[in-house]
């Protein structure tokens, strides 16, 4: 099998990543940590420009890509350069839940989309864990529309956001599949409140409430109780695209570390000639190419029937967490000190790649949803 890149996709890679390299420094992903937005606008608006955000979407829809290889090749590149842009939240997530559900009307905000606005997805709760289908915020029918009630937790980017994909329950049990529904909900919407927290490893996520909110009844996206479904899709191709940021991340951080073990000397020769080192970053290596293989295979599944693309989806987020693990720890290690201190860039690098393994579901989580989805 040929796993090498298309054309329009080397072409792609090869861009983001000049402008990445060009564009992004310590320096710079330290000043975006300490804004109140979280994020760079510099680079964001470089990266509309330059239409990445297309490559997450279908030409159906607006874009001219959307395949799971479009997005590992654009996250693997986010993750390299250590950014923390709202491209997840935006394009994977909202933008996506809105091209496969949406009305002919909602889908014109695509085109929006593609050109910088910030959209997030509203949908882990305090007590959902890592459940997708655990959802206790009500929407009720009224004669205005949808009245929506409850409380969402770590909302990326919600300050920023112009507009939520909320999910919300409108028949059934906390638990069922059945029963959820997503709506378009305006940031400015009365009765929204955000609290705004920065994240480890950067950029800032909020708390939103919903207190009796107040939306039209063509805020609904797709059919009433529906969507779980199309949820479960889009949270695999967010996995997706977190793994290959994961990817992007290790990949730097062993070119750091190699730098660092051939630079670093004691007892007159570098310290990357020691065997034991040596040995240590062997495996490091080894992990790394083991990464690539679960990104390769989830990348190429996610259009599959959902039992199979499930049982890809949870193999690789827990690959990619132990991996990420043994990469960020052996690394800081054979630095020593220094891979500690913020202005070396491997210390935001490891802290992003830790907190990867915290998103989508963890590796224990996803070991034993795994074990599941076989067993069935």
């Amino acid at each position: 099998m040929n796993f090498d890149l298309t054309e329009e996709r080397q072409m792609l890679q090869d861009g983001l990543r000049r402008y990445l390299r060009e564009n992004v420094t310590p320096e710079a992903l330290n000043a975006a940590t300490d804004s109140e937005t979280g994020h760079s606008e510099a680079v964001w608006e470089g990266l509309t420009e330059m239409g990445v955000i297309g490559a997450l979407f279908s030409e159906d829809d607006g874009g001219f890509g959307g395949a799971g290889f479009d997005l590992s090749v654009v996250f693997e590149e986010m993750g390299r350069a250590g950014v923390f842009e709202p491209l997840l939240e935006t394009g994977v997530l909202a933008g996506g839940l809105i091209a496969a559900l949406g009305s002919d009307a909602q889908k014109e905000m695509i085109e929006e989309i593609i050109a910088g606005k910030v959209l997030s997805f509203a949908h882990g709760e305090p007590r959902a864990r890592y459940d997708l289908n655990h959802v206790e915020t009500k929407a009720e029918q009224t004669a205005e529309g949808w009245t929506l009630s409850g409380t969402k937790t770590v909302v990326g980017h919600a300050a920023i956001a112009d507009a939520f994909v909320v999910s919300a329950r409108t028949a059934g049990d906390a638990a069922d599949e059945d029963g959820i529904s997503l709506f378009l909900v305006p940031a400015d919407a009365e009765g929204l409140s955000i609290r705004d927290y920065p994240m480890n490893g950067g950029g800032r996520a909020g708390e939103v409430t919903l207190d009796g909110v107040t939306v039209p009844a063509d805020a609904l996206i797709g059919e009433a109780g529906k969507a779980f479904p199309e949820i479960e899709k889009a949270a695999a191709r967010a996995t997706a695209a977190i793994s290959a940021e994961a990817l992007g991340l290790m990949e730097t951080i062993r070119e750091l570390t190699v730098g660092y073990l051939q630079q670093r000397k004691q007892f007159g020769k570098p310290i990357g000639k020691f065997q034991a080192l040596q040995h240590r970053m062997a495996d490091v290596l080894i992990e790394i190419e083991q990464a690539r293989s679960a990104v390769i295979n989830l990348a190429g599944h996610l259009d599959s029937p959902r039992a199979e693309r499930e049982r890809h989806v949870s193999a690789t987020k827990n690959l990619i967490g132990r991996a990420g693990r043994l990469v960020a720890e052996e690394s800081i290690q054979m630095h020593g000190g220094i891979g500690m201190t913020q202005e070396y860039a491997l210390g935001h690098l490891a802290k992003r790649l830790t907190m990867v393994d915290h998103r989508f579901g963890d590796t224990d989580f996803h070991l034993e949803r795994f074990i599941r989805l076989s067993a069935a």
